[in-house]
């Protein structure tokens, strides 16, 4: 940790010194954001938006080197995340200086800056990076217990989880940002009864909570990631929303796993929360069961041990169309915690690489379903109403066992501990519209 983390640093904007906000000078996440006339990368700073190439233009970013500012003046965030830490660190150091209140040419600063920030009531967001590949693990055993209960009662867990992390290569043209609709996807589903599978909208639609990590410089083809590096191809985290038709999954999984149950639609949160601004909230990684095989050497580290974890805590809310259309707030459906994962994310990116696959700037890993050991833990409606059979009640006296149109599903994701200002990850919202496919 450095200066940036001090808890009594606070920013000349005003709205980021607010108790309980999602991005004081404490936070300072990354994202891509329309305003005026062209697309700019910027910096969340209470209800603001710094645009990092409007400093860059005015001379606030000359004391960096000369490829920092480039990046910062580029239309997505790939150039900044292949720079690797010697752009990350300096980049934030710097802006928190020309934010922070207590700096000494702190009102020179605050002429300079101000016109080049944006409300972000004003901004259109759009996605924070070029997405090449795009990888959906299945990192929490409490999800994958609690899935495997459901259709194996006996054998939950098949014989590899406890050693390898399991993946799959997910769908990167169909990332939504937050606040886009979701389109609800048809595919063939196999009814009871032994009928042949027929072709139709989905009717068990899910959501599923995630954090989403984003990589930085990465990987030649042919070389690896020693997990002790793993940390500096790390850029930051984002709210993942991995929707899931399950119905159609059920019917197409076997045997190569998941493919039009998927790939409809995935949708991220706008801002990327950088790993540096998580320092505060790091714990240790999930104490395995002494009967629990350890994982393989390429997967261990005393350093990932004491520090593999993340204190993230991460919230479903859910508002239907009549709750809207009545004035009632959203229900919140559960929450869980990212510290509770079997394999840290430093596990995930260093299998990843283990083979020789190249991880490229902008890829995305998502961690799976994160749930936690209780009921209230539960980050997907394929658990909370285990497989629709016990469905939820709204406040409205509504039911679910899957979603339906109109339902709203918003994610929210934050950090705390004491001695330390707490932080956000925004929202991940989106909204089940009808389906429209014809054939």
């Amino acid at each position: 940790m450095n200066a940036t983390h001090d808890p009594q640093r606070q920013s000349w904007v005003a709205s980021a010194n607010r108790p309980g906000g999602a991005f004081p000078i404490q936070n300072l996440p990354f994202g891509v954001f329309q305003w005026a006339t062209h697309p700019a990368i910027g910096v969340a700073i209470g209800d603001q938006i710094l645009d990092l190439r409007g400093c860059c233009h005015a001379g606030l970013l000359a004391t960096l080197p000369a490829e920092i500012g480039e990046a910062c003046a580029a239309a997505t965030l790939n150039p900044l995340m292949a720079g690797g830490p010697e752009y990350w660190s300096p980049l934030r150091a710097r802006l928190s200086d020309l934010l922070r209140a207590d700096h000494p040419r702190a009102p020179d600063h605050q002429r300079s800056v101000a016109p080049h920030l944006c409300a972000m009531a004003d901004a259109t967001m759009l996605k924070p990076a070029s997405i090449g590949n795009y990888t959906d693990f299945y990192a929490s055993i409490d999800h994958a217990t609690n899935v495997g209960r459901l259709f194996r009662p006996e054998n939950p867990l098949l014989p590899n989880y406890k050693y390898v992390p399991i993946g799959y290569h997910g769908r990167s043209s169909s990332i939504l940002v937050s606040g886009a609709a979701v389109k609800r996807p048809a595919g063939q589903i196999l009814p009871a009864g032994g009928a042949p599978p027929h072709f139709a909208p989905t009717q068990a639609l899910d959501y599923e909570i995630e954090a989403g990590f984003f990589i930085g410089p990465g990987n030649n083809l042919g070389e690896a990631i020693a997990i002790d590096r793993a940390p500096s191809h790390l850029f930051g985290v984002c709210l993942l929303n991995d929707w899931t038709a399950r119905d159609i999954q059920a019917w197409e999984y076997q045997p190569l796993g998941p493919f039009l149950s998927k790939s409809f639609a995935t949708t991220i949160s706008p801002w990327i929360v950088t790993m540096e601004a998580l320092a505060p909230f790091r714990t240790p990684a999930l104490t395995r069961p002494p009967q629990d095989p350890p994982p393989l050497p390429y997967l261990d580290s005393e350093q990932d041990r004491h520090q593999g974890g993340i204190d993230l805590i991460l919230e479903v809310y859910l508002r239907s169309a009549r709750m809207r259309a009545t004035g009632c707030d959203a229900v919140r459906l559960s929450r869980a915690n990212l510290r509770d994962l079997y394999w840290t994310v430093a596990q995930l990116l260093t299998h990843h690489a283990s083979n020789g696959c190249n991880l490229q700037p902008g890829d995305l890993l998502g961690s799976g379903t994160v749930s936690g050991p209780m009921e209230e833990n539960r980050g997907c409606l394929l658990e909370l109403t285990r497989r629709g059979v016990d469905p939820i009640t709204l406040p409205t006296g509504e039911q679910r066992g899957f979603l339906a149109d109109g339902d709203q599903v918003t994610f929210r994701g934050y950090c705390e501990r004491a001695g330390f200002v707490s932080i956000g990850l925004g929202e991940c919202s989106g909204t089940i519209a009808e389906s429209h496919l014809t054939w």
